[in-house]
């Protein structure tokens, strides 16, 4: 088994010779290293999308912005992934982001985990019937497990989640009620049991 640190030192080189800087090169690497932690296929798609270079033509896109549509040729999923990251504080206030087609979406998907992180909220990645919930880089939660992810996204949605609580106000009111029963006065019989007290020091 190929630890992290090979795959990093390897995705990164690879991505250097396939004619990224050596700044996004580092992104990317760190990238497929966190699909590969979630035992995603990050390896695997960063090797075909390397391959489909050599026919295909990708749009980069460095500004991101509320709707976002590629003129002829789909998005490449690493620089468009490189410039969300480096936006996310200003795409934050979007709340939904739109783009008309992504190549290698899994490629995109780590640098939307990184970005929840950043920003402390869950971000919705939705496109073809497919759809991941980033829980702030620590968990990736799909309807897509155990089937391969297309490499092809369309009518791409992201949105931006407000954090909230999961439960009912009437609900943490009552589980609070029961955690009351833990409150008890202090007595003086409580105060001369507690340690240390009712102890003679042998100065």
């Amino acid at each position: 088994m190929k630890s992290l640190s090979e795959i990093e030192t390897t995705s990164k080189r690879a991505s250097r010779a396939a004619g990224f800087s050596w700044g996004v090169s580092e992104e990317i690497a760190k990238s497929i290293c966190l699909l590969e932690l979630f035992s995603l296929a990050g390896i695997k798609n960063l090797n075909d999308y390397y391959k489909s270079r050599n026919d295909n033509e990708f749009e980069n896109l460095f500004i991101i912005n509320e709707s976002n549509s590629s003129e002829k040729h789909p998005y490449c999923p690493l620089i468009l992934g490189v410039s969300f990251l480096d936006q996310i504080k200003s795409i934050e206030n979007f709340k939904k982001i739109r783009f008309n087609e992504i190549s290698f979406p899994l490629l995109f998907l780590p640098f939307l985990s990184r970005s929840s992180e950043i920003i402390g909220k869950r971000i919705n990645f939705k496109f073809n019937q497919s759809e991941f919930l980033l829980n702030l880089n620590m968990n990736i939660s799909s309807n897509l497990l155990n089937k391969d992810c297309p490499i092809q996204a369309k009518d791409v949605e992201i949105d931006i989640l407000e954090n909230k609580d999961s439960f009912s106000e009437q609900e943490w009111k009552s589980l609070y009620s029961l955690s009351e029963e833990t409150f008890v006065d202090e007595s003086d019989s409580l105060k001369e049991s507690a340690a240390g007290a009712g102890l003679t020091d042998n100065d």
